[in-house]
């Protein structure tokens, strides 16, 4: 009843706030993510959502008495979480199509896809996002023939969960850019085949390219109908920010669109797909900021290699689990580093994506080579998963002053089978965040959404524990790398903010930066660590207005 009463009551004064003048918020407790004064219990902001002052109930109360009140004193407040790389577009679109996330056989995702084909007009293609081969006994890759008898007509294109493969049928293939069978490979990418070389109905990286460009692109209501489920889903769990890792021109457009009508209800930090228009745009115009400081666009994501799950990222040696094969370069290193000294000679934040110890190795020569005699500058490139690093190469970081990026999901979903792909040796440099921390390397945390949940809770709990929601296994896998409940709550709010250059905006709670914050029912720093995931979000504040409040 108490809980229920306290979201009764920020529903009220969410309703009530008045539109000019100073709020007042009153709390059990105020994690500010300032060392100098940690914990308070009030906290008021002015009408333009900047914090005014933090301190004791009492005090506060005198200083701002005609303050519009918020009263939240059985619940626990956190700076805003900020997920600092993810992908917006995508997940509204996931939430649009099949879901095949935990399905734990082929059977189980075709028995999905019926279920979902009844929504589906005659003729639409079968959309689904999610499946993931190393959740199904064997393990093995699909192949078409799984989908084929069920879907015989239909054209069925399935994006693995990691988004660096896809699953067609024969259907979808019949309809692909150009003829596939052969024994030729794109740049970039993998064609499976069969020993006759036709295709088996995967393709990894570029690849996915081909099946692609067959499917009907997405009207504007579709792709505005995405981005609103997008972020209504974000805000739900907590999230008062996110860093958007490869957007393109349009999709900007778009959010500025929302931005203008005020349907941002969190801030996005746009990162430029790539050596691309929006790249191009940046360099001719500058970095794009929305008046309203709900977007931005100050940097640009680069791909260097593929992800691990499908063996696409890109290694030093042969994969443990398939000899002879050490992954894909995205992007050919030569291009790469042409792009990154376009950016910083633009004056654009590089933000690079490397998974394997090779892959991360071309991030770290190329940005050595690019930053020179500046690398010891407050420049503040960013490797995004930096997720198996080799031992050698783990001082790079810290010595050409590199924002790790990493997502801590990432180690839990990846542990059942990250060991069959890289051999125990290599996982000293994988999924490393305390070993990062202690060579003086900034992290930012993220999800990787919708690779992963949108759930920020999520990656708190991964982050302390390093186990699975059942608790395994037990202690934690690689558990030396755990973060303390600290650590994981400030990768999430001031590490994220200081990696894209907002930390004199947002990431605290302290006078002069935005009141952008989180009302939960428990404190997330004293929690046993099994109750994080369960941790209730009251409500979710942004320029000190709900944009989200629960029910």
């Amino acid at each position: 009843m108490r809980r229920l009463g306290l979201v009764v009551a920020l529903a009220a004064a969410c309703g009530s706030a008045h539109a000019e003048g100073e709020s007042l918020l009153v709390a059990g407790r105020i994690h500010t993510g300032d060392p100098e004064r940690p914990v308070v219990e009030a906290m008021a902001w002015d009408a333009q959502g900047r914090v005014l002052a933090v301190g004791s109930a009492e005090a506060l109360s005198k200083q701002f008495p005609a303050a519009a009140r918020h009263e939240a004193r059985d619940a626990t407040v956190v700076p805003g979480l900020v997920d600092a790389h993810a992908h917006l577009m995508n997940l509204g679109f996931a939430l649009l199509r099949a879901d095949l996330v935990d399905a734990g056989s082929k059977d189980e995702v075709v028995s999905r896809l019926k279920a979902f084909e009844a929504t589906l007009p005659d003729g639409a293609w079968l959309l689904g996002r999610g499946w993931d081969q190393n959740d199904w006994p064997g393990k093995q890759f699909p192949t078409a023939a799984d989908l084929d008898a069920a879907f015989p007509d239909r054209p069925v294109w399935l994006e693995r969960v990691d988004g660096h493969a896809g699953w067609a049928n024969s259907a979808a293939m019949r309809q692909a850019t150009r003829e596939l069978a052969g024994d030729w490979q794109p740049d970039g990418g993998r064609i499976l085949r069969d020993a006759a070389g036709r295709p088996t109905g995967v393709f990894i990286d570029t690849a996915s390219a081909f099946i692609d460009a067959a499917v009907p692109p997405p009207d504007d209501a579709l792709r505005a109908e995405a981005l609103g489920r997008a972020l209504e889903a974000a805000v739900a769990n907590g999230l008062t920010g996110v860093h958007d890792m490869g957007v393109s021109l349009a999709d900007l457009k778009l959010m500025r669109d929302f931005a203008n009508a005020g349907k941002l209800p969190l801030r996005i930090r746009a990162y430029a797909d790539g050596d691309s228009e929006a790249l191009a745009t940046l360099c001719r115009m500058g970095a794009y900021e929305h008046a309203s400081g709900r977007l931005a666009m100050r940097g640009v994501k680069f791909y260097v290699d593929g992800a691990l799950g499908s063996r696409g990222a890109a290694l030093v040696e042969d994969y443990s689990d398939e000899p002879g094969h050490r992954g894909l370069l995205v992007t050919e290193p030569a291009a790469y580093a042409a792009a990154v000294a376009k950016a910083r000679d633009c004056g654009v934040q590089p933000a690079s994506h490397a998974i394997g110890d090779r892959g991360n190795r071309i991030v770290l020569d190329t940005y050595a080579q690019a930053l020179g005699d500046k690398a010891g500058g407050d420049h503040r490139w960013r490797v995004e998963h930096a997720q198996v690093v080799h031992r050698d190469d783990l001082p790079r970081f810290a010595s050409l002053r590199l924002i790790a990026s990493m997502q801590p999901t990432h180690a839990t979903s990846d542990m059942p089978w990250a060991e069959a792909r890289v051999g125990r040796e290599r996982l000293y440099g994988a999924y490393a965040w305390q070993r990062m921390r202690a060579l003086g390397v900034p992290l930012a945390l993220g999800s990787d959404f919708p690779v992963e949940s949108v759930d920020p809770r999520l990656g708190l709990y991964s982050s302390v524990t390093r186990q699975d929601l059942a608790g395994s296994p037990a202690g934690g896998w690689l558990a030396d790398q755990r973060l303390t409940p600290a650590q994981a709550l400030q990768g999430f709010t001031a590490g994220a903010a200081h990696a894209s250059f907002d930390e004199d905006e947002t990431g605290r709670l302290v006078p002069g930066l935005r009141a952008d914050f989180v009302v939960f029912d428990a404190d997330p720093l004293t929690v046993e660590p099994s109750r994080l995931p369960k941790l209730k979000v009251l409500s979710t504040w942004v320029d000190g207005q709900a944009v989200y409040t629960a029910r």
